[in-house]
């Protein structure tokens, strides 16, 4: 009976706390997969709080640009591409990129019939397949521990990333960071990794129980200094 209760205690941590974090992003993709027609139903979202937490941050970020492309990895069921055209006047395009067809076929039944400014597509987040410096926006929520690679996935979302672009990521926090070791880290060691990928000033803001909300701009290319004018002859 012990052996057993091991057993089921460890496939418990192994496949719902953890989501097959550790056993690869194969597993983990599989499992959406399964889950893919009871994920809404499962979190439970709210509208309200969608639009206020999830939309509207990005959309004030977004405010001076006239048409905006953003990205969101990790998309799921669509949920930012709702909160964001909830919260913003309907302008720009949301992109929307998930390993899980199952997931994304799920998301594009929840938008409106004939929603032409969410695409959604099937893609890894290690590799997106985006050229760099297209979006004036990318985010990421409730993803980072679940994929095979912090420091990558990261790396990705700064290439794409526009220079004075926004990027917001949802950082794990509190029990989590002791039942899964490895894939969830200090919200201060992600600030410091995005700073060493260009990200400036990134902030630290409250968000949920379980997650921060980790933002900033990609730094702007230094100005080159204009040459200095050659010597004249006498």
């Amino acid at each position: 009976m012990a052996g057993l209760a091991l057993f089921a205690g460890l496939a418990y941590w192994l496949l719902v706390l953890t989501e097959g974090a550790y056993l690869g992003s194969r597993v983990v993709c599989k499992l959406y997969d399964w889950t893919a027609g009871k994920y809404e139903s499962i979190k439970q979202f709210d509208p309200y709080h969608e639009r206020c937490f999830v939309g509207q941050p990005v959309a004030e970020a977004l405010s001076h640009v006239s048409s905006p492309i953003v990205l969101d990895v990790a998309a799921g069921t669509s949920r930012f591409a709702r909160a964001l055209l909830d919260a913003g006047p309907g302008r720009g395009t949301t992109i929307g990129i998930d390993r899980s067809r199952p997931m994304l076929l799920e998301g594009r039944r929840f938008l409106a019939p004939g929603e032409k400014s969410v695409a959604l597509v099937q893609a890894d987040a290690l590799k997106l397949p985006f050229p760099g410096n297209i979006f004036n926006a990318v985010v990421s929520l409730e993803a980072l521990e679940f994929l095979p690679s912090v420091d990558v996935a990261l790396r990705e979302m700064t290439r794409v990333l526009r220079p004075g672009g926004v990027l917001f990521i949802t950082n794990r926090k509190g029990a989590a960071r002791r039942y899964m070791p490895g894939h969830v880290h200090r919200a201060e060691e992600v600030v410091a990794l995005l700073a060493e990928l260009g990200i400036a000033n990134a902030g630290i803001s409250r968000w949920q129980v379980n997650y921060d909300l980790v933002h900033g701009r990609k730094a702007q290319p230094a100005m080159q200094r204009p040459r200095a004018e050659a010597s004249r002859p006498n």
